[in-house]
């Protein structure tokens, strides 16, 4: 009779379709600000995680794949466009995306890689004054919002 291993992590896209398990925890969490990351998710930095391949498996559907260049691949759901992975297509890891983790708050970056296209002003972030989202939104807007997210941690 087969083992059956126990994920320790567990992550996914915003609409749940794409979810994945990890069966150690990810090793060399950073953020990468190179401008390819950049413009994969849209954001100042991509923050990643990696695992082994055999230490994975996609257990909804697999990501659509996007090769950013020829030696890499970028995973992201098909439908609702959250960025899931980088992958380095000649080795035997791939990079998750630690907000795509359902439990983010567990891997906290260690480095920084892609310095060269890190925006100037990036270090200066952290003092800009801070709101929670109901001091931003109205009551009456905030009454009417309805999360069409996956859950985390449900598969």
């Amino acid at each position: 009779m087969a083992e059956q291993r126990q994920p320790v992590m567990t992550g996914g896209c915003q609409c749940g379709a794409v979810r994945y398990a990890l069966y150690v925890a990810p090793h060399n969490p950073h953020i990468c600000h190179c401008r390819m990351c950049q413009k994969a998710f849209g954001s100042f930095f991509a923050p990643l995680a990696a695992v082994k391949l055999a230490n994975i498996a996609w257990t909804n559907e697999p990501p659509a794949i996007f090769a950013s260049s020829p030696p890499v691949q970028r995973g992201f759901c098909a439908k609702c466009g959250t960025p899931l992975s980088f992958r380095f297509v000649e080795t035997d890891r791939i990079n998750i995306s630690i907000g795509s983790l359902d439990e983010p708050e567990k891997v906290r970056p260690e480095r920084q890689f892609g310095a060269e296209s890190q925006m100037p002003w990036f270090d200066e972030l952290h003092g800009l004054p801070a709101l929670a989202t109901n001091q931003v939104i109205p009551p009456d807007l905030l009454a009417r919002i309805e999360s069409r997210q996956h859950p985390d941690g449900e598969t």
